[in-house]
């Protein structure tokens, strides 16, 4: 298969990283581009890219068209971004790091954060979904499953099941803004085929869900899946 995707060597972690941090690639920015390119089917990428163009609009209550000069403003603010802040800061925490805080930070990353990240989870399970959900058997996913990195419980609904992801509401301050790396959808598509319901990501801000409106959403999963 022809790749028509560009390398950027050494950059493309800090150009992946400004565009993450500062959400210049999300459906509001780009458009639901997934969704766009299932919807054109295309046969070659000339074929992709003028489908694109012709209907891609920015998500939100105003959409607007999406053009090659929105990506280039777009790419410019990227540039912008780097230059002005990500640079800076980077290179403030390079001369101020030293190696204690090297010992420090693996050892905080294995022993404090993994047991912050287990009780937050059995929080959020056991005291919330669970509660809201008292018919659902909610189990941990299983390690040897090749999506058990991005998937940490499993909801038995009778032979079929939804996948739920907890993440800390510091991993994203506007969770509404969280964007999948490619991975994790491959890694949640490959969880729907196995067991035929979606992968919920639940936020959670001390223990407690964040992001309240993801209970109705996982509602109405179980309801769709309970008729089938």
């Amino acid at each position: 298969m022809d790749k028509h995707s560009l390398n950027f060597g050494k950059k493309e972690r800090v150009l992946n990283y400004a565009c993450q941090t500062y959400q210049l690639s999300r459906p509001n920015k780009v458009g639901a581009v997934m969704a766009l390119i299932r919807d054109c089917q295309p046969a070659s990428f000339e074929e992709w890219e003028s489908w694109y163009f012709g209907n891609a609009y920015t998500a939100g209550k105003n959409p607007t068209k999406i053009t090659a000069e929105s990506l280039k403003e777009l790419g410019e603010r990227l540039y912008a971004k780097i230059t002005e802040v990500v640079i800076p800061e980077w290179e403030s925490a390079f001369r101020e790091l030293t190696e204690q805080d090297c010992i420090d930070y693996i050892y905080n990353l294995t022993i404090n954060r993994t047991y912050d990240g287990y009780m937050r989870e059995k929080s959020v399970i056991n005291d919330g979904l669970a509660k809201i959900f008292p018919d659902i058997q909610f189990e941990e996913s299983d390690p040897q499953l090749d999506h058990a990195g991005d998937i940490d419980y499993i909801a038995k609904v009778g032979g079929q099941a939804i996948g739920i992801q907890i993440k800390p509401i510091m991993a994203n301050t506007n969770f509404g803004g969280y964007s999948l790396t490619e991975r994790m959808k491959a890694s949640f598509e490959a969880f729907r085929e196995q067991y035929g319901g979606n992968v919920f990501i639940v936020f959670s801000l001390d223990g407690e869900i964040a992001n309240k409106d993801v209970v109705e959403h996982i509602k109405s999963e179980i309801d769709r899946l309970s008729c089938r």
